[in-house]
């Protein structure tokens, strides 16, 4: 499976992960994203009715934790991570409203069509995720 990223997710992962309240960020995506099959992944509440394309909301780290927005595409076994917020501290938020729901998924699937993402590999001996420009 290959692991791609809009520049909303990179720019606020990176604002995330910075912060030292948030540094389990890196781990948690890794955690729940890497080693994991397309059925494992689907588990988390569905914000369309694709089966082929499903759009999923996920909660990691429990409740106080992390909600991030993917999009899984089954044909071509690939994850677009679209973007991710924390739930508490001071930079939480409550869930992202409809519009922004369907704001990222409209770029979503115009980044997959113009090819404007960026591929996430985890770098196994720091164990830190790294985006490369497509």
């Amino acid at each position: 499976m290959e692991f791609y990223c809009i520049d909303d997710f990179k720019t606020e992962f990176e604002k995330l992960i910075s912060k030292k309240s948030y540094s389990s960020l890196n781990q948690d995506i890794i955690d729940y994203f890497f080693g994991k099959s397309f059925q494992e992944l689907c588990s988390g509440t569905r914000l369309n009715n694709s089966d082929e394309t499903p759009y999923i909301k996920k909660r990691l780290s429990g409740r106080g934790g992390f909600r991030v927005y993917f999009l899984l595409i089954m044909k071509d076994e690939n994850l677009y991570l679209m973007f991710v917020h924390p739930k508490t501290g001071s930079m939480g938020s409550d869930n992202i409203n409809d519009e922004s729901k369907a704001y990222l998924y409209k770029k979503v699937l115009n980044c997959i069509k113009t090819n404007d993402l960026y591929k996430i590999e985890l770098n196994t001996t720091n164990k830190k995720l790294f985006f490369i420009k497509v």
